[in-house]
């Protein structure tokens, strides 16, 4: 180990997903060269003209602006290499068995083996289960080279913030052994404003799972809370701001769809580990079920609160994950699971999203539609995310005219009495209240 301050110029960033297209762009405006590749010719190709093909506020004009310049993209790293090479490639899991895929993460650690020397540093970025970086990345790395310098610093922004968060939120960083580890807080010293080292890989691997896991328990109480309020004729909003105004305890979750590449998955991820380990978190796992069966539950009470579904047209609102802050992330959105049951019941769905291509509508099975078509035509109102254009919606226009007998508020993002004020049934998760007579 030397005392002298690593330099880091050159970094490949191997995976131009969300994790990796966002790390790109935070490290290109810090006045790195960033090496970023990937599989996919036509992603590499759009963003070689300066078109992410993800949302996320600041990306593109970064990457307009410094595409060959501080940002190359190809299909592999340079002949001469790179001072780091940071992973972040998916790791999905199986829909069946929810088992981790970890071959992208393996074909990774051996195309920097390939291509890079022992004096790289070599970072995982992308979500892995507990022990993956030692046991799927540290032994392609140390064939190849006989020794390695390896770190873990997990990915833990939140998607529309991601290029603030990636500077202004603290930088776990696990190493292999000191000088790993010194080099790793090196490199991230000049992204992050704070650095937390810890003791090692397999520390740093579980803070980004406890984080994700601890955030789906949270979120599935509030769904509890809403199932159960339904139940009771009561309203789930009205009992958690009571619960929460000025008590000094944790606040409780608005009810709401848990998705997004990382909560829809990383659970999956810990409980693997954890099964390796001999145990089995039960609340881990029950909270993953109570958050994967809402949009199903959903729905069932839409078809339900129609009365006669066949034929009826339903206008949803909202396909990706989540409406704020915005994105068009389809990945764990509600729509998924809820498609099947529209199916089975004969409606037919319309579709609108102020982010999603209209393609990505007709791929999950709907009609994209513009707000005031889709009102004119729909029977139903289901509005999934809370999108910024949503809580703006003119109901005293869209709704007279139209046929429109129910609006399923998923988010409670209008105004109740404007919308049965057209003769409309209100209704929102937990949330039935008769209907006046």
């Amino acid at each position: 180990m030397t005392g002298e301050e690593p330099q880091f110029r050159q970094v490949g960033i191997i995976g131009m997903g969300y994790v990796g297209l966002t790390l790109a762009a935070a490290m290109a405006r810090r006045g790195y060269e960033v090496h970023g590749v990937d599989t996919q010719a036509a992603l590499l190709d759009t963003l070689s003209k300066g078109r992410p093909h993800v949302f996320e506020p600041g990306v593109e004009d970064v990457f307009q602006e410094w595409v060959g310049k501080r940002i190359f993209l190809s299909h592999e790293l340079p002949d001469s290499g790179v001072d780091a090479a940071i992973i972040c490639v998916s790791t999905p899991v199986g829909i069946s068995g929810r088992e981790p895929y970890l071959l992208n993460l393996a074909a990774a650690a051996e195309h920097i083996a390939k291509k890079c020397t022992p004096e790289t540093l070599v970072v995982v970025r992308s979500t892995v289960p507990v022990g993956a970086t030692r046991a799927v990345v540290l032994p392609r790395l140390v064939d190849a080279w006989g020794s390695a310098r390896l770190a873990m610093a997990p990915e833990r922004t939140i998607q529309g913030q991601a290029l603030r968060e990636l500077v202004e939120l603290p930088q776990v960083v696990g190493g292999l052994d000191d000088e790993s580890l010194r080099r790793g807080l090196a490199l991230f010293g000049g992204l992050a404003s704070q650095l937390v080292p810890v003791s090692g890989l397999e520390t740093a691997e579980l803070v980004k799972l406890v984080n994700n896991c601890h955030t789906d328990v949270i979120y599935s109480f509030g769904n509890e809370v809403a199932r159960l309020t339904e139940r009771l004729g009561l309203d789930p909003l009205e009992v958690i701001r009571a619960t929460n105004v000025d008590y000094p305890r944790p606040d409780i979750a608005k009810p709401g769809y848990v998705g997004g590449g990382c909560l829809s998955k990383d659970p999956y991820l810990l409980l693997s580990a954890a099964e390796q380990a001999g145990h089995v978190p039960p609340l881990i796992k029950a909270a993953r079920e109570v958050n994967e069966d809402l949009p199903v539950h959903v729905a069932d009470r839409v078809i339900d609160l129609i009365g006669e579904p066949r034929g009826r047209r339903l206008l949803v609102l909202g396909w990706a994950y989540k409406g704020w802050p915005p994105t068009d992330d389809m990945r764990g959105t509600p729509i998924a699971s809820m498609m099947p049951g529209f199916t089975r019941a004969g409606i037919e769905v319309l579709g609108h999203d102020p982010l999603v291509d209209g393609e990505v509508i007709r791929r999950y099975g709907g009609t994209p539609v513009d707000l005031a078509a889709g009102f004119a035509s729909a029977d139903a109102v289901l509005i999934i995310t809370d999108h910024p254009e949503y809580r703006q919606l003119d109901v005293d226009r869209l709704l007279p005219g139209s046929g429109v007998r129910l609006v399923y508020d998923s988010w409670r993002v209008l105004e109740e009495s404007r919308v049965t004020g057209h003769g409309v049934r209100y209704a929102g998760l937990g949330y039935e209240p008769e209907v006046a007579r």
